[in-house]
């Protein structure tokens, strides 16, 4: 079992830009966990932002790629997202999403959104 709580969230002009954190409740590099971005937008569905393995290999949509850059830092549990060039179609709820062996785990969300 894990907690993950997310923070960084707001209120950004086209353009701007916002870092994402999740704060996980164990050390997730120990257990081998693959965690990651996902987003979900009024009337879509949820989807993939970024995801980043234990190893530290990196996976961006595309409509995100050159933009986004997700990290992780084992020693402090904590999973990160840096999101530069935002734009409004970037506005939407993003969860910090963790999954390994015993099972996938989400945080409560935040929201962002990309607004003149």
């Amino acid at each position: 079992q894990v907690q993950l709580e997310e923070s960084g969230g707001g209120l950004v002009q086209p353009g701007g830009s916002l870092r994402l954190s999740c704060a996980a409740s164990r050390n997730l590099f120990s257990v081998g966990a693959m965690m990651g971005w996902y987003r979900k937008a009024p009337g879509k569905q949820r989807e993939v932002v970024a995801t980043i393995t234990s190893g530290g290999s990196p996976y961006y949509t595309d409509s995100v790629k050159g933009r986004f850059a997700i990290s992780r830092d084992d020693a402090k549990n904590t999973l990160s997202l840096q999101m530069n060039s935002l734009k409004p179609e970037d506005t939407a709820v993003y969860y910090c999403n963790a999954k390994w062996t015993l099972g996938t785990f989400w945080g409560q969300g935040t929201q962002v959104t990309v607004s003149s």
